[in-house]
């Protein structure tokens, strides 16, 4: 396993102990990432307020045969952020190719939530000998037609300035944001609800997501445009059941975009199966990643 820069919480500015972790610079940008195992590369890209705290409980199950990384990406967790990125998902994109450069992966397994997994989906068409397989856990998509309202209203110049310093300080907006993302809420422990607010203090992280927001429809356009382009990857699609946040039904119209896609429903399960189910979650995946062939070089480095 490679060694990179370790740092603790008390020598960041404004951090608290969930900071501490490995961190490695991309353009300019200081990037936590949590590190483990030995192997194959596999990358876990992060949902939306979500960071590297989301894989806690199926990292060292991956990390028993793959070497793992988990970016918090810019903007996000306890990563770096710059009032000047450039938000749409293209750039996105662009900024996990440049962590893969800068943490030598030649090629992975990509796991990518929600948002994570359309910029992983955009990742492979920009890059596609780097992406082995995808696995895309509810990820964002054109046909999902839950949050339109929320998403439309976060458009809207004057909701867009004012709502993360609204947000920022409210338990009962902590609260909404994660009692969405579960299928059960009474799931969710006091150590989950510290792990997700904690980032959601920082000045910036909301407002990163809602520069994201504020070009979602063409990103969505652009995100249908390149589809074609890596239909031959091998995909694994992963929902629950109970998602309210990216809608189950559009596994369909998103399945066929590929030649050869598997599907896997998880029952009981919100927006992050990962969370509410985590051996089902590992044993589905790990199946996926050892039975199936590969789009690029299988080297992990």
């Amino acid at each position: 396993m490679r060694d990179f820069v370790r740092e603790t919480a008390e020598s960041l500015p404004n951090s608290r102990q969930d900071a501490s972790g490995e961190w490695i610079r991309v353009a300019g940008l200081r990037i936590r990432f949590a590190h483990a195992g030995s192997g194959p590369a596999l990358v876990l890209v992060h949902g939306l307020l979500g960071y590297s705290f989301s894989w806690r409980q199926v990292l060292p199950t991956f990390a028993g045969q793959f070497e793992v990384f988990a970016p918090d990406l810019p903007g996000a967790g306890f990563s770096d952020n710059d009032v000047s990125l450039d938000c749409r998902l293209s750039s996105a994109g662009k900024r996990l190719l440049g962590f893969l450069d800068a943490v030598s992966v030649r090629s992975c397994d990509l796991v990518g939530s929600s948002y994570g997994g359309t910029t992983s989906l955009m990742l492979a068409a920009l890059a596609p000998s780097r992406v082995r397989r995808l696995v895309l856990v509810s990820p964002a998509n054109p046909w999902s037609k839950i949050g339109r309202i929320r998403l439309a209203l976060l458009r809207n110049r004057i909701a867009a300035a004012t709502f993360p310093g609204i947000a920022r300080p409210m338990r009962t907006f902590h609260d909404y944001f994660l009692r969405r993302m579960w299928g059960d809420p009474r799931r969710i422990t006091p150590e989950i609800y510290r792990g997700y607010s904690a980032p959601l203090g920082r000045r910036g992280t909301l407002e990163h997501a809602v520069k994201i927001v504020r070009t979602w429809w063409h990103d969505m356009r652009e995100l249908q445009a390149i589809l074609p382009q890596i239909s031959h990857v091998p995909t694994l699609l992963v929902w629950g059941s109970k998602d309210r946040t990216v809608d189950p039904a559009s596994v369909e119209p998103l399945r066929r975009y590929f030649q050869s896609a598997q599907v896997a429903i998880i029952e009981g399960a919100g927006h992050l199966p990962y969370e509410e189910c985590p051996e089902e979650f590992n044993r589905i995946v790990l199946e996926f990643l050892q039975s199936g062939p590969t789009s690029a070089v299988p080297t992990g480095k």
